[in-house]
């Protein structure tokens, strides 16, 4: 829960999808060329036409912002924090922001019909490996814009779905793709003979870097390599460079790569460690339900021991006891599997599949306030408190934090203080920046700041804890600042 916060770098994995514009469009768009000496109807496109930056997947009433939540707010401001917010935190800090990131808002006063704002959020899903999410922002958009295009054609690639990638290519007017998006489409589409001579047109015109003009070569014809040493690894592929190369059976492990690319791996045809790595991966981040992280470890039993097989072999062990609702087994077997989810960051996911089943177990000593504690974890968090005995001092500051009125003097501890600071009432004030954002409507901007003030641990900085809880709570997120106080004071209770 307490990973270290890196910030997310700008998105440079991107596959060179489209061309400059005085290159020759993909071989099924028209051509052109003057078919007589008549003046050309001229198409004419609106100058203010809307930005694709208002484009949402989840409205106000699911998310519980208000649809003006960018207010005065600059859109170079925005796009900037949204590409500054760390990769990994505490979960309910990132979970508001993955809500902003698919919300449907007005765009900002100054937006354009480039949709920067747009394709910042789409970046940091995709740095985040929410490939499904930014495509169905991307089809919700709708939008023809050259960086739009190359985004929905990678998270095309990177889904696995090459055949709507070279469809969406050949429905887009006015895109000229690259040498080697044009090759490969057109050798997608069966026109080999087509895809080779514009392999060689693009290498005479020298449109084509020697390793493009190799790896296009093996893909077009891989039998006439048979022998040759495999073609040098890049360290930062793009999804088409990736595609290619699995096509010709020298496939990347996505363990090395950005997280997007772990999807390719969940496939079938990968291998089952394979497939584990990378599907604890994404759900380190949240990318993919918990219970599909739970579908891959109950595959098959593990063959083998080892940090991998004995965390798995502890999951099994322990979802066997707690499906049968057998006491004394979930006992047995509840601290080892914990401890093997946790030391692996996969806390979060357990507490998602277990936190509330467990809560309804009847457990006594120490696994009982091992199951309350990992149910706080969970969305009922505070249902589950409200139905707890507490055993100790820790466990009352715990069930009353829950309901938002967290005892001061019960626990002493630099945390918990800065914590009870945070819930001490209306009357408090913000520090200057944040107050003079919401005084000046940029609300989005100030809840942007707030979140990334949030420390990961006890260790950060707890007074922009209390600034960012009593931002949270003035600002209508209580339920937010509720979660994100349990997550640090269970993350510090654990390390």
């Amino acid at each position: 829960m307490a990973a270290a916060q890196e910030p997310l770098s700008v998105i440079d994995w991107l596959s060179d999808t489209v061309a400059e514009q005085n290159s020759v469009p993909f071989a099924n768009q028209e051509d052109p060329v003057a078919n007589s000496a008549a003046i050309e109807q001229i198409t004419v496109t609106p100058l203010d036409a809307p930005s694709p930056d208002g484009v949402g997947l989840l409205p106000s009433a699911i998310t519980g912002l208000p649809r003006d939540l960018w207010g005065q707010s600059e859109s170079t401001t925005l796009v900037r924090l949204i590409q500054e917010f760390p990769l990994e935190g505490l979960p309910a800090v990132q979970d508001l922001f993955h809500r902003i990131l698919l919300a449907e808002l007005a765009p900002p006063l100054d937006a354009s019909s480039k949709g920067e704002l747009l394709q910042a959020r789409v970046d940091a899903l995709l740095a985040r490996g929410e490939v499904d999410e930014a495509s169905a922002l991307l089809d919700r958009a709708g939008s023809n814009a050259p960086e739009m295009f190359r985004r929905a054609f990678d998270v095309s690639l990177l889904t696995g779905d090459e055949n709507r990638a070279c469809a969406r290519l050949r429905a887009t007017p006015g895109i000229s793709p690259s040498f080697p998006v044009r090759i490969f489409c057109l050798a997608r589409s069966g026109d080999w003979n087509a895809a080779a001579l514009t392999l060689r047109t693009g290498e005479a015109l020298g449109h084509l870097k020697p390793a493009e003009v190799n790896l296009l070569s093996r893909f077009l014809d891989s039998e006439l390599f048979e022998g040759e040493p495999p073609l040098a690894r890049p360290d930062t592929p793009s999804p088409l460079t990736f595609r290619m190369l699995e096509a010709i059976g020298e496939p990347i492990p996505s363990a090395t790569l950005p997280l997007a690319f772990a999807h390719a791996d969940l496939r079938s045809t990968a291998g089952w460690k394979a497939r584990i790595t990378a599907a604890e991966r994404l759900a380190r981040l949240d990318a993919i339900p918990s219970n599909r992280l739970l579908g891959i470890y109950s595959e098959r039993l593990p063959a083998a021991s080892g940090d991998v097989w004995d965390r798995i072999d502890a999951i099994q062990a322990f979802d066997t006891a707690y499906r049968a609702r057998d006491p004394g087994a979930v006992a047995d077997y509840l601290p080892v599997a914990w401890t093997a989810m946790r030391s692996s960051g996969l806390a979060t996911s357990f507490a998602d599949l277990y936190g509330k089943g467990l809560s309804t177990l009847p457990l006594t000593g120490k696994t009982q306030s091992l199951a309350f504690r990992i149910g706080l974890m969970t969305p009922d968090y505070e249902e589950i408190a409200l139905k707890a005995k507490p055993l100790t001092p820790m466990d009352r500051f715990l069930i009353r934090l829950a309901q938002g009125l967290p005892p001061a003097n019960t626990v002493n501890t630099p945390l918990a203080k800065a914590i009870v600071d945070g819930f001490a009432g209306p009357s408090q004030s913000l520090p200057e920046g944040l107050q003079n954002k919401l005084n000046g409507n940029r609300l989005g901007e100030a809840l942007l700041d707030s979140l990334a003030m949030v420390p990961t641990s006890s260790n950060g900085d707890l007074n922009d804890l209390t600034s960012a809880l009593v931002f949270l709570r003035k600002t209508g997120l209580e339920d937010v600042a509720r979660q994100t106080s349990l997550q640090l004071m269970l993350a510090d209770l654990s390390s």
